[in-house]
């Protein structure tokens, strides 16, 4: 099983930048894929980014390409969302997630979830 522990998120105007971060600890040797997914109110939950753990390659929603990066630091066992030029549209409450085997961009084959941060983004 893998715990994970997020930090970051909060309020910031339009156009704004914000980092979250997804710390991972317990059995981390055997994570393949990381991901980020956000979950607005009334709305299901849906990708944001992932990053396949050995080589670092990474995805992203259409909506968030060009604007935000996610990252790993593969001795701090953490992943990173870095954010930029955010929208308003952007507001929600964001999860990171991990899963050890083939890589999927689906919630639902996501096992181990992070706390969520919520991230405001106001007008």
């Amino acid at each position: 099983q893998v715990q994970l522990v997020q930090s970051g998120g909060g309020t910031v105007q339009a156009g704004g930048s914000l980092r979250l971060s997804c710390a991972a600890s317990g059995r981390t040797f055997s994570t393949s894929v990381m991901g980020w997914f956000r979950q607005a109110p009334g709305k299901e939950r849906e990708f944001v980014a992932a990053i396949r753990w050995r080589t670092g390659n990474s995805n992203y929603a259409d909506s968030v390409k060009g604007r935000f990066t996610i990252s790993r630091d593969g001795a701090k066992n953490t992943v990173y969302l870095q954010m930029t030029s955010l929208k308003p549209e952007d507001t929600a409450v964001y999860y990171c997630a991990s899963r050890s085997d083939y890589y999927t961009e689906s919630p639902s084959d996501f096992g181990s979830w992070g706390q969520g941060t919520q991230v405001t983004v106001s007008s």
